[in-house]
């Protein structure tokens, strides 16, 4: 197991895993949202803040979301389709900006899926 980095990551990843650990079907994919927006959010702060390694991590734990939203998806009609192409083109634009940074298309993805979150919470 790898040290902390901050004892502000060490709560993180604690609170992450016990919410995991308690989660069903639909509060893991909330979490996964959750845990996507907010990762995008900080990789947008670090960019501001000059923080490359921030930045890094942060891109990194947005497409461990997208690839956990995407292995959770079971069935074939249409809106597995949707949410197939939907992830996968986060996930692409998530990592072309590991390579050229675009804070623009980060907040566009950012927005897109807070709202689809708070959607799904008033569903």
């Amino acid at each position: 197991m790898h040290a902390a980095h901050s004892p502000q990551e060490a709560y993180r990843k604690v609170e992450f895993d016990a919410r995991v650990a308690g989660a069903d079907g639909p509060q893991l994919v909330s979490l996964c949202y959750e845990q996507l927006i907010s990762a995008l959010g900080t990789a947008i702060h670090a960019d501001d803040a000059g923080d490359n390694l921030l930045k890094s991590r942060s891109l990194t734990r947005a497409v461990s979301a997208i690839t956990a939203l995407q292995l959770g998806i079971s069935g074939d009609d249409d809106v597995a389709g949707a949410l197939h192409q939907l992830y996968e083109a986060a996930r692409r634009s998530i990592l072309d900006c590991a390579v050229a940074f675009e804070p623009g298309t980060l907040r566009t993805i950012r927005s897109d899926f807070a709202e689809i979150k708070q959607a799904m919470q008033t569903a």
